[in-house]
């Protein structure tokens, strides 16, 4: 079991693993062996709160298709396991980050001060410009 919060559990076998010969460097090593990762996680059949599942299809963008699978995909390290722990690490990420919850915003009133101080420096701004206006002799 993958956990990703106390009472978020990702089990293995709802990820499908393929694995495919990665670009870059890497001598002939890359043209023989399929080191490149590429992990599916279906986001409608997994057992996620459904606010969850909403942050996590904005979260992810791109890389959630439209069948609902989330598609992450790895290709940084030269061996197939180091890749297949980036992968999972990346998922992992994602879906923590969309299981937090945003705080809703509380709306307050501008206080008494602050709108004082924007109506003074707006005077003195519009002061300054009808001075700049209006100077007698200069165009003379």
């Amino acid at each position: 079991m993958i956990f990703i919060t106390p009472s978020i559990v990702l089990d293995p076998a709802d990820l499908r693993w393929s694995f495919m010969r990665a670009s870059g460097p890497g001598g002939q090593n890359v043209n023989k062996v399929s080191t490149a990762v590429e992990v599916r996680f279906n986001v409608n059949s997994a057992a996620l709160p459904d606010d969850m599942r909403a942050r996590l299809a904005t979260l992810a963008g791109r890389q959630l298709l439209q069948s609902g699978d989330l598609v992450i995909s790895s290709q940084q390290y030269r061996s197939q396991e180091r890749n297949r722990e980036d992968a999972l690490d990346k998922l992992v990420a994602l879906i923590r980050k969309a299981a937090i919850r945003p705080r809703k915003r509380i709306a307050t009133k501008a206080t008494k001060g602050s709108k004082l101080r924007r109506l003074e420096s707006k005077a003195r701004r519009s002061d300054v410009k009808a001075k700049r206006r209006s100077q007698p002799g200069l165009d003379d």
